[in-house]
């Protein structure tokens, strides 16, 4: 089946997706729709070798960020939503200063360290960041129209609409940046780093740029998400959230720019489809780790492994198939 119509078929699907569901499944749609950038992103950081414990709280930068512009400045909430992705980036910046001094394991509690630093300055400043309540009656996304679809935000599935097109332009982005010198260079940086630095790569300059981009991104997704929920507070953002974009990265794998997508909508679907209707929703954190544990022992290239070997099996019986039609002829 060729390429362009198998992509269609999967944009009807999305399209029509919404309408099957009810209205907490359609919640939890537009949450993962957004939690697909976020772990997607997370997984260009990978690609230079480092994890960050701090993603979610960069997330939260940008959710803020947006916040603050739309209710103290009063700048349109889309574009807010740009300036959110844009003060995440520059703060992963000025982060890059004293983590990128680190590598591996150090890089790894540097960054949970300096994600900490900002949730308790957002817990200690009541002006503007609300303290611990965070900040609460955040403007929602102004309705518009297009032709004869109306476009209510307060409603989840126009607004699955709108996370599913601006996500859908950003993983293009990304994955146009992986495909690109830039991105061929942060996989250099990551498996043959001496060699790079050898041929006059700057190591640090390049993990800098991943962790601003893969922050820029995550910064959106924060916005996308403040903009619909309403409110956000430190706790949005802290370490256990965090735990479950690793879980989703690790389990999904991060070989391939699909795997931690796969990974997370495999483990979205079990948690609120599995766990939520059998009751079992408050031992998410153990059965995520269970399942973390599982796939580093029996699935170490994690979900994405599947795929490769589904597709490779599917090749191989496909040759016989037209080596035979070849020699007919």
């Amino acid at each position: 089946m060729p390429k362009y119509i198998v992509w269609m078929v999967l944009l009807v699907a999305l399209l029509l997706l919404p309408h099957g569901l009810s209205f907490s499944q359609q919640e939890i749609l537009v949450f993962l729709t957004i939690n697909v950038l976020v772990v997607a992103s997370y997984r260009l950081l990978t690609l230079t070798g480092e994890w960050s414990l701090g993603h979610v709280v960069i997330m939260g930068v940008g959710a803020y960020a947006s916040a603050l512009f739309s209710k103290k400045l009063g700048i349109y909430v889309p574009v807010t939503m740009l300036l959110g992705g844009i003060t995440a980036a520059l703060v992963a910046v000025i982060l890059s200063f004293p983590l990128f001094r680190m590598k591996g394991f150090y890089f790894l509690i540097g960054s949970f360290a300096a994600s900490e630093i900002i949730r308790l300055l957002w817990k200690r400043f009541r002006d503007p960041f609300g303290g611990a309540k965070g900040i609460k009656g955040i403007d929602p996304m102004p309705d518009f129209s297009i032709g004869i679809y109306d476009f209510d935000f307060f409603e989840p599935v126009s607004y699955y609409y709108f996370s599913g097109f601006i996500v859908a332009i950003c993983l293009w982005i990304l994955w146009r940046i992986e495909k690109s010198p830039v991105g061929l260079t942060f996989h250099a940086v990551h498996w043959q780093d001496k060699l790079a630095e050898a041929s006059g790569v700057n190591l640090r300059a390049y993990r800098t740029l991943a962790f601003a981009i893969a922050s820029g991104f995550a910064g959106i997704a924060g916005a996308l998400l403040a903009h619909y929920i309403g409110t956000i507070n430190p706790n949005s953002f802290d370490v256990e959230v965090m735990v479950f974009v690793l879980t989703w990265a690790i389990v999904g794998g991060t070989a391939t720019f699909y795997g931690p997508i796969l990974g997370c909508i495999v483990l979205t679907v079990l948690n609120e489809i599995v766990l939520r209707e059998l009751g079992f929703e408050q031992m998410r954190p153990l059965i995520y780790g269970a399942v973390m544990i599982l796939s580093i022992l029996f699935l170490p290239n994690g979900l994405e492994s599947l795929v490769q070997k589904f597709s490779q099996r599917r090749a191989d019986g496909l040759a016989p198939n037209k080596a035979s039609k070849g020699a007919a002829e």
